[in-house]
């Protein structure tokens, strides 16, 4: 092939591609406005008034006005039960249900539109007459060790006082930790925090997800590894609530699913939800993708760690909800059902 016949290949190659990118620059231009045209008036987020909470409200809020610039989206800032009562641990009062029923409230009245709520407080069942329109790309789903003297678990003397607000951390921490005290602590994160630097506690365990997000990350000493500390379901996600009987709301918030992420928590919550989970049982649940391939990991423990009954499950993302309903399955089969039974 002569030098003018390479030219010539070269400027049709070129060409080709120009014409590729101006379709595709042209498809991203129709799709953009025909979500302007079709976008709503406004849209109110019911949230709770935490500094985290709110955070994680106008974050949602930003992405919305991304998609939707002639959109008016507010914020709607609610107290719930559960920040109301602290001085008694969730697993006592009700569970983490306690912050998600006055947001139901809002949206049941028309006050609000949507609720933006941490996938780990999310009840296992959505009660009738809502449904998650999305559940958003995930923040890091780990435990973090939190201390100022301390650069680990493996580092605190016996009978250090660790903090935290979970029959999970606290199940795992006995278990691998005999040796530690595990008191109950309550609050938001700027609370708990407060109470660690007062000397009331030689370290804490927090969600790294919330911490990253208020920009806390450098107070964290040691990410825990699930090995160590097997996340909660959900944990690190966030989920948007909405009436099931407005379509238009589940079709505006479609943009804002990170389906990868909800195959994972669809995968927990269902093995959550086929044990029973809640803040009353010591569960984990925990799952990832690599390679093309899910895998889910769940223990159901005793409170104070001396039974552990813990087990993985891989297959295809697609196929979560099987997954989880499968290893729940198998964790009873092997023992949870005894624990379960006895915490009921």
């Amino acid at each position: 092939m002569g030098w003018l016949g390479y030219c010539r290949d070269k400027m049709r190659l070129s060409a080709t591609i120009c014409i590729v990118v101006a379709r595709a620059r042209m498809s991203a231009l129709i799709q953009n406005q025909i979500l302007i045209m079709s976008s709503p008036e406004k849209i109110v987020i019911a949230s709770r008034e935490s500094q985290l909470a709110l955070w994680q409200a106008n974050f949602i809020r930003n992405r919305l006005l991304e998609l939707y610039p002639q959109t008016d989206v507010s914020i709607l800032g609610m107290t719930t039960k559960g920040d109301q009562i602290l001085d008694v641990s969730l697993s006592k009062i009700g569970g983490k249900g306690l912050f998600i029923k006055e947001l139901e409230l809002a949206l049941e009245d028309g006050r609000a539109d949507i609720a933006v709520h941490s996938m780990k407080d999310v009840p296992m069942i959505v009660p009738p007459g809502f449904k998650l329109a999305a559940i958003t790309e995930r923040e890091d789903p780990r435990d973090a060790f939190v201390s100022n003297d301390f650069s680990s678990l493996e580092e605190l003397p016996a009978g250090s006082v660790v903090g935290t607000s979970s029959l999970r951390r606290e199940s795992q921490l006995r278990a691998r930790f005999p040796h530690l005290q595990v008191h109950p602590l309550r609050g938001n994160v700027q609370t708990r925090l407060r109470k660690l630097d007062e000397g009331k506690y030689s370290a804490i365990i927090l969600a790294a997800a919330g911490l990253k997000r208020l920009e806390l990350g450098y107070r964290i000493r040691m990410l825990l590894p699930p090995e160590l500390s097997l996340p909660a379901v959900g944990q690190g996600a966030l989920g948007i609530e909405c009436r099931d009987n407005d379509p238009d709301m589940l079709e505006w918030m479609k943009p804002l699913h990170h389906t990868p992420t909800a195959y994972c928590v669809e995968a927990e919550r269902a093995m959550s939800r086929m044990l029973g989970g809640s803040c009353q049982v010591p569960l984990g649940g925990f799952a990832e993708i690599f390679e093309g391939v899910l895998t889910l990991r769940g223990f159901v423990a005793t409170p104070d760690g001396s039974r552990m009954i813990a087990d993985k499950l891989c297959g295809k993302p697609e196929s979560g909800e099987r997954i989880g309903e499968q290893l729940a399955q198998n964790l009873k089969t092997h023992g949870a059902e005894e624990i379960l039974a006895a915490l009921a």
